[in-house]
């Protein structure tokens, strides 16, 4: 009998199959595939797990009140600055100039809460436009989505454009087109400028630490360019086409000590990265900066750390625990290898520190909106002042000094005697860096 033939039947006999290896590089990407995917889980569990129980940590808690200099002014060229530290300082300042406005009200803003502070600047730059003022509003939609509707429906005599929380329409893959616009700018009457890290809510103005300031002269006419700049880009969304632009009647002066520089995301534009590397190569005493979120790429951590072995000063003043816990975290990557190279690091302790500035060797300063993030310098609409003025740096250097007196320094044998359990949070959420 044939062997295909079953004894006793006519039937042929079924093979079993012959099982297939599977090739080594399946198994491989198999390997690796699951291995990135318990990495990335583990980040997004360890990053809500970690945002969970700040935010249940601070319910409840009192803000405590905090060390803040005087509102400072200095002339600068042929124009004054004047830099606020403590908010209701300058929302007051703020709303006078809304209230003497005559002509025209520019306003630009992150962040605008619906409180009582958000109503003060809302029923104020209603009653400018009643009484004839042409009053222009720009607000992320995005970064109000918590506040309430309701407050976000202005007067028609209020021309209004929120930059919307999806802005790339068909174009997925435009990265142009996904920059938040994280700018604070307020111009009135061609006559006064200003700009700063303040967004507009009751808790800035007495429990957060920020520097804004405020521009008189040829500068006020650079913050109006960077407004109208930012309205004609994006108005056609909003208005209809037949609605004629904001147009410039300026003066095409430049304020030689003063410079407004504008990350540009649409326009590929990130200049405010470039200032900073800039004046940090160039450093030869001292480099004092204040940031609420750091976290650099390497090349500008690079930068600090051979200015430090130099014999610069570099110092940097971060808030000790900011309002993005996981943003914290991820910065405390880089300590060590500043904090070998000599960069002394101070926080900021019980409040806020959302201010984004800087001063170097007494005679060169910035302020703006810009973080040390990769959000600020290549992803979001941001302005920065950069003011080269003797008097303006020791400005700054004084508002430096004071919030020294409300810092503990992170000494090097602190750092490196940390926890396990601190070293394995910052080694998982070392990867999220370029995210942030």
């Amino acid at each position: 009998m044939p062997p295909s033939l079953r004894a006793g039947t006519d039937s042929p006999a079924r093979l079993a199959p012959v099982p297939r290896s599977r090739p080594l590089s399946d198994d491989l990407f198999s390997l690796v595939r699951r291995i990135l995917l318990a990495t990335l889980g583990l980040q997004v569990v360890l990053a809500a797990s970690l945002t969970l129980v700040d935010s249940y940590r601070r319910r409840n808690k009192k803000p405590k009140p905090f060390p803040a200099t005087s509102p400072t002014t200095v002339t600068v060229g042929d124009g004054e600055v004047t830099t606020y530290t403590y908010g209701q300082d300058l929302y007051d300042d703020m709303l006078a100039a809304i209230a003497g406005a005559r002509r025209q009200i520019l306003l630009e803003t992150y962040i605008w809460k619906g409180d009582e502070v958000g109503e003060r600047f809302k029923r104020a730059i209603t009653e400018a436009a009643e009484r004839g003022v042409d009053v222009y509003v720009i607000y992320d939609a995005f970064a109000n989505l918590v506040v309430d509707p309701r407050f976000k429906r202005f007067a028609d005599s209020v021309k209004v454009l929120p930059y919307p929380v999806y802005n790339a329409g068909w174009r997925f893959f435009d990265l142009r087109r996904y920059g938040r616009d994280h700018r604070k700018i307020l111009v009135v009457d061609d006559e006064v400028g200003f700009v700063g890290g303040y967004n507009i809510g009751a808790a800035y103005a007495t429990e957060w630490r920020d520097t804004h300031c405020r521009v008189t002269g040829p500068g006020v006419w650079d913050l109006k360019r960077a407004f109208a700049d930012f309205w004609n880009l994006h108005r056609r969304k909003r208005f209809r086409a037949s609605e004629r632009p904001l147009l410039l009647e300026t003066s095409s002066m430049w304020e030689s000590r003063i410079r407004v520089h504008r990350n540009v995301p649409r326009l590929w534009m990130f200049p405010i990265r470039s200032m900073y590397l800039e004046a940090i190569n160039r450093a030869t005493d001292n480099i004092w900066l204040t940031h609420a979120y750091f976290i650099p790429d390497q090349d500008f951590v690079d930068s600090l750390c051979g200015a430090a072995q130099r014999g610069v000063d570099v110092r940097l003043l971060l808030p000790r625990k900011s309002n993005h816990i996981v943003a914290d975290w991820i910065s405390r990557g880089y300590f060590s290898e500043m904090l070998e190279a000599g960069v002394r690091i101070f926080r900021f302790r019980d409040a806020m520190v959302h201010a984004k500035t800087a001063t170097i060797d007494g005679s060169w300063s910035t302020i703006g909106t810009a973080n040390v993030d990769r959000l600020s310098m290549q992803g979001n609409y941001e302005i920065n002042l950069e003011m080269i003025d003797t008097g303006m740096a020791e400005a700054m250097e004084r508002i430096y000094a004071t919030d020294l007196s409300n810092c503990a320094e992170l000494t090097r044998d602190e750092w490196e005697s940390r926890d396990v359990y601190r070293r394995f949070t910052e080694a998982v959420l070392r990867p999220l860096r370029p995210l942030l």
